[in-house]
C-alpha cells in the first residue's frame, strides 16, 4: 500500500477539498486549487459552514467551519487569499468577551448534524474549539502576514494560554490534542510556549495515546494525532521510540482499498465517508512527511 492508493480512495470516494489537499500536500497540485475547492463551503459573512465540518451539515457559518477553513488555507502555502482576513473578522463578531469562541453556534436545521454541534452552548466559551481554531490560525499566520498581524489571532491566543495555565489535571483528549496543537503551533513567535508546552507535557502518556471519555469504544487520540510534524518543539515531549511506533500504526492502518477509517461516531452516511478522505489526506501528509512512502 501507499500514496498511489491513497489517490485512488480520493479520487473515488473523497471531496474536491480533500482531493485538492491531498494533492497539495503531496506535491502534485498547488495552493491555488485548495482556495479554489474552499469557496464552496464559504458564506456572505466571511465564514464557512455547508458541512466543510463533515458532522455539522448546516449551512451557517460556524467556529468548527474556521477550523477547516484555516486547515485548508495553511495547506495552500505559499499561496494566500483575502478570504482569511475576512474569515477572521467573521471569528471576531463570533467571539465572546473574554476571547473565547463558543463550541458551536445555534443550528437552524439539524439534520445530519452531531448533537454535541446542535446542543452546544453558544453563551459559553470552549477551549477545546478556541485552541483548534487559534492553531490553524497561527498555521496560516506563519506565512501570511495579514493573517499574523489580525487583532483576533492575538486575543485568541490570550484567552487559550490563560485557560491552559490553569489546567491542574489531565483535560478532555480533543482539549489537551487541540490546546498541544496550538501551542506548538505558536511556539515560532511566542515566547512563553515553551513553559505552557512544558506544563501540557505532564498531561502526556508516554506512548501519547489518550482515550476519549465519552467517545465511541475505543476512541483513542494518538500522538501524530498532536504532533504530525517532525522538528516541531512538540516532538520534545515524546521519544523517537514512540514516533517510530505510532508512525507504524498510521502506515499499517491504511486499508485495502486505499483509505484509513476512523475510531470515532459519524452522523451521516455522508460525514462517514468525508471523515474516510479526511483522515486519509492526513494520515498521508505524515506518512510523506517521515519519507514512510
Amino acid at each position: 500500500m501507499g500514496i498511489d492508493q491513497a489517490r485512488t480512495f480520493l479520487t473515488a470516494h473523497g471531496r474536491q477539498l480533500d482531493r485538492r489537499r491531498f494533492d497539495a500536500l503531496t506535491g502534485a497540485g498547488d495552493g491555488h486549487a485548495v482556495l479554489a475547492a474552499l469557496e464552496a463551503y464559504r458564506n456572505a459573512d466571511g465564514g464557512y459552514g455547508w458541512g466543510i465540518e463533515p458532522d455539522l451539515r448546516a449551512p451557517e457559518s460556524q467556529p468548527a467551519g474556521a477550523l477547516h477553513a484555516l486547515e485548508a488555507m495553511a495547506d495552500a502555502e505559499p499561496v494566500t487569499t483575502a478570504g482569511a482576513v475576512e474569515l477572521l473578522d467573521w471569528l471576531t463578531s463570533a467571539t465572546l468577551p473574554d476571547g473565547g469562541l463558543p463550541f458551536a453556534l445555534p443550528v437552524a436545521d439539524a439534520t445530519g448534524c452531531a448533537p454535541f454541534w446542535t446542543q452546544a452552548d453558544p453563551r459559553a466559551s470552549s477551549l477545546q474549539i478556541t485552541a483548534a481554531v487559534a492553531a490553524q490560525a497561527h498555521r496560516l499566520a506563519a506565512f501570511d502576514a495579514d493573517a499574523a498581524e489580525h487583532p483576533w489571532l492575538a486575543r485568541a491566543t490570550e484567552y487559550c494560554f490563560a485557560r491552559i495555565r490553569a489546567l491542574n489535571e489531565r483535560p478532555f483528549a480533543y482539549v489537551l490534542s487541540f490546546a498541544l496543537q496550538l501551542v506548538d503551533a505558536a511556539a515560532d513567535t511566542r515566547p512563553e510556549a515553551p513553559a505552557l508546552l512544558d506544563h501540557l507535557a505532564t498531561f502526556v502518556p508516554a506512548d501519547g495515546a489518550v482515550p476519549v471519555e465519552g467517545g465511541a469504544e475505543g476512541e483513542t487520540l494518538h500522538l501524530l494525532d498532536f504532533a504530525p510534524r517532525p522538528g516541531r518543539p512538540v516532538r520534545k515531549l515524546v521519544g523517537d521510540a514512540a514516533v517510530a511506533a505510532d508512525l507504524d500504526r498510521v502506515a499499517h492502518g491504511q486499508r485495502a482499498d486505499g483509505g484509513w477509517t476512523v475510531d470515532f461516531d459519524s452522523y451521516s452516511p455522508a460525514a462517514a465517508l468525508e471523515w474516510r478522505g479526511y483522515t486519509t489526506v492526513g494520515n498521508a501528509a505524515i506518512l510523506q512527511r517521515h519519507s514512510r512512502w
